[in-house]
């Protein structure tokens, strides 16, 4: 996926920023579903050729399993981040997905496993457990630094930097990974923005 919300795109909503030239500004991002609702939860991301695709050396992250559920159960995360897997309930898990960004297996453990797994590839990745069906996660990986997860109204606010060229506005969510991308030109110096997940 490559929105950055990531190369494999992200089954979702594609928003090209067609800015001639952009001063610092904040963007803020509305998405809704198909009749017009507030939607939580939504991934967006913004990318553009003066943004760095990977993240520093070292950047960690963490999804960690508590009350035998993936918290959180959505972790947006930049191209070469690592991510540790803590293991805080009592109980054993077997994490793992075998998606096309990533593919990794977390054999039954407790506690913290001794080495961190590196998602160097963008896209959708699903997470889950091998002893409990139940357990479910994404991680979406993105070749950008800007990005954000929707709140409880839809909106997402990111901060843009003075940047020429078009940019392009990635969004996703996760009951509607089948959805087909939608591509929207953004009048230069926009600061507001609508997305209609489908």
């Amino acid at each position: 996926m490559r929105l950055a919300l990531a190369r494999t795109l992200i089954s979702g909503s594609t928003l090209a920023l067609g800015v001639a030239s952009l001063q610092a500004a904040p963007l803020s991002v509305k998405v809704t579903d198909a009749r017009g609702q507030p939607l939580a939860g939504a991934v967006v991301a913004v990318e553009g050729k003066a943004l760095s695709s990977r993240a520093k050396p070292g950047t960690q992250a963490e999804l960690a399993q508590k009350d035998r559920q993936f918290r959180p159960q959505l972790l947006v995360i930049q191209t070469g981040t690592e991510v540790r897997f803590p293991n805080e309930d009592p109980v054993r898990h077997h994490v793992y997905s075998y998606s096309a960004p990533k593919t990794f297996e977390l054999k039954l453990y407790l506690g913290q496993p001794s080495n961190p797994v590196l998602f160097d590839k963008p896209g959708v990745v699903p997470v889950g457990c091998n002893i409990h069906d139940r357990m479910a996660a994404h991680i979406v990986v993105v070749d950008t630094p800007l990005f954000a997860i929707t709140d409880a109204q839809g909106l997402a606010r990111l901060e843009l930097p003075a940047q020429s060229g078009a940019l392009q506005l990635r969004s996703w969510h996760p009951s509607r990974a089948e959805a087909p991308a939608q591509t929207q030109t953004i009048p230069a110096g926009a600061t507001q923005v609508t997305v209609a997940l489908p």
